[in-house]
């Protein structure tokens, strides 16, 4: 297990995913699934804080309405997903 801070996202979360497999095998001592679980809490929390700067980082570049500011600033507007279709592609 590697330093949280030295991987990447992806990385992380294949992890995070990793542990959360060995510890619903059931096939650990009490021990082994706490390190797991603490391990994974500073999984989670690493992927947290990258989804959150990523979020930031779009926020601050939508435009108020697909124009820029009259300052050339760029409007702080929440990410809005579309509603999924039906129509799968």
């Amino acid at each position: 297990m590697s330093d949280i801070e030295e991987l990447s996202f992806e990385q992380a979360f294949g992890e995070l995913e990793d542990l959360v497999q060995q510890l619903e095998a059931g096939d650990l001592t009490l021990d082994q699934a706490m390190a797991l679980f603490e391990r994974g809490v500073a999984l989670a929390t690493f992927c947290n804080a990258k989804l959150d700067s990523a979020e930031l980082r779009v926020r601050q570049l939508v435009p108020i309405s697909g124009d820029q500011l009259d300052d050339g600033a760029y409007d702080l507007s929440p990410f809005e997903e579309s509603p999924p279709s039906d129509d799968p592609q």
